[in-house]
């Protein structure tokens, strides 16, 4: 038996299979976007832990600032000691808010958590209960975000009842027939039909949907959104868990809208790979909550933080947004050119700001292929690629390269996929 298949039958047995991995592979060491498992074959990581690793794996800033606060205290819990690591980092973060005026940030430790307390903080502020998320969203899978995620399987299945006062609209999607003006619409019936807009609290919405298939928000939806917000008193979220720190080319992705959000989600790429989140928002709205309304004891880690501070020096040293746009065109030519072969799976719809690039697998009459996109990523293994898939219909495989990643490795990774796709045409 293999190495990973003995790791696969002793994780079989010890953990439930409610948690899913994409891949039979067990991750032995990695570096920048390269990744060896526990038998010694080499991966080029297009998935970087899901987002996580924008500035690759093991950068050697974000270890030497980690070796350097594990010299001198690992944990405190902000809300017994404070720590400067933890006000250093929410005053970085505040000169970089998407928004004009003043700022303030909190910290936690996972996305679902961040947009917990963005829901608690926008609840405070407004004085109302309800929320409207959008269909094909992910905002986590703890009851409250499970709830706001707008996709019934595998997020939702068992797990009712649903907390009340979330609602959810139609997000516009070219390939499902869905357009901003059905969008409205559906807001305009919402209104009228279930709740109205003196008891809502907050929109919420990812500027690039993630698991929902790297659906960019349409300009015009973000524009309706902001006016109807600013109308009602309403306040609009933006989820950066994903989309966030550099990964479409600007720090934030509703920065690409020119419309200012009230409060914004980050985490995953915050840290470079290890676990810190926050909320970023409207000082006057930040200061709604009693002291003690919010925190956490694992919230803002002085370790995170000062991985946090290194990655923002990296993002700006090393001209990661530009270097997103330009690793993204890379990506897209190459994908423009495998959509012309006749000897590859057939594929549609590339798209994505920056270095957030999907594109969906079809059948040669331009349907939704979900088995045929398995086999994509189930080849890619064999050539050594690690992708993944997303969309409502299962048929989008994303990138999310490290942007530190060098031109060589990117193109041996792209040849890899180019040839998983071939192989994969059934």
């Amino acid at each position: 038996m293999s190495i990973n298949a003995s790791l696969a039958a002793r994780r079989l047995a010890a953990v439930p299979r409610g948690v899913a991995t994409a891949h039979p592979v067990h991750i032995a060491r990695a570096e920048n976007a390269e990744i060896w498992d526990v038998e010694g074959k080499h991966y080029v990581d297009f998935a970087g832990g899901i987002a996580v690793l924008n500035t690759g794996h093991r950068h050697p800033r974000v270890m030497a600032a980690v070796a350097a606060q594990l010299e001198t205290f690992t944990h405190a819990a902000f809300q017994v000691t404070a720590y400067e690591p933890y006000i250093a980092l929410c005053e970085r973060l505040n000169a970089l808010a998407p928004f004009k005026g003043p700022a303030k940030t909190i910290l936690f430790t996972t996305g679902a958590e961040a947009v917990e307390n963005a829901v608690k903080i926008a609840r405070a502020a407004t004085g109302r209960a309800g929320v409207i998320a959008f269909t094909g969203a992910f905002h986590g899978r703890t009851m409250l975000t499970m709830g706001l995620t707008g996709k019934v399987l595998p997020y939702k299945k068992s797990f009712g009842p649903l907390p009340g006062e979330i609602y959810h609209l139609p997000f516009p999607n070219e390939a499902q027939d869905v357009t901003v003006a059905d969008s409205l619409k559906a807001l305009d019936f919402l209104f009228k039909a279930d709740i109205g807009p003196d008891r809502v609290a907050a929109i919420i919405v990812e500027p690039v949907q993630g698991e929902g298939g790297f659906n960019p928000v349409p300009p015009e939806l973000f524009a309706a959104l902001r006016a109807l917000c600013d109308k009602h008193g309403i306040l609009l979220i933006a989820d950066e868990v994903q989309a966030g720190f550099a990964r479409t080319g600007k720090m934030f992705g509703i920065e690409h809208s020119g419309v200012e959000p009230d409060l914004v989600v980050m985490a995953k790429s915050l840290a470079g790979g290890f676990p810190l989140s926050g909320v970023l928002g409207r000082a006057a709205i930040m200061d709604t909550v009693e002291p003690g309304g919010l925190g956490g004891t694992y919230a803002g880690s002085p370790v995170g933080c000062a991985a946090a501070l290194a990655v923002l020096d990296i993002i700006e040293e090393e001209r990661l947004l530009a270097r997103a746009n330009e690793i993204g065109l890379k990506i897209k030519t190459r994908l423009a050119k495998i959509a012309q072969r006749n000897d590859s799976v057939p594929i549609a719809n590339i798209r994505g700001p920056g270095a957030m690039i999907a594109f969906d697998v079809v059948t040669t009459s331009g349907e939704p292929d979900a088995d045929a996109t398995r086999r994509v990523l189930q080849n890619g293994l064999v050539e050594g690629v690690i992708m993944l898939s997303c969309g409502t219909a299962g048929n989008t495989v994303r990138n999310l390269v490290p942007l530190t990643v060098s031109d060589a490795v990117l193109e041996e990774g792209l040849n890899r996929m180019e040839a998983a796709m071939a192989s994969a045409r059934a």
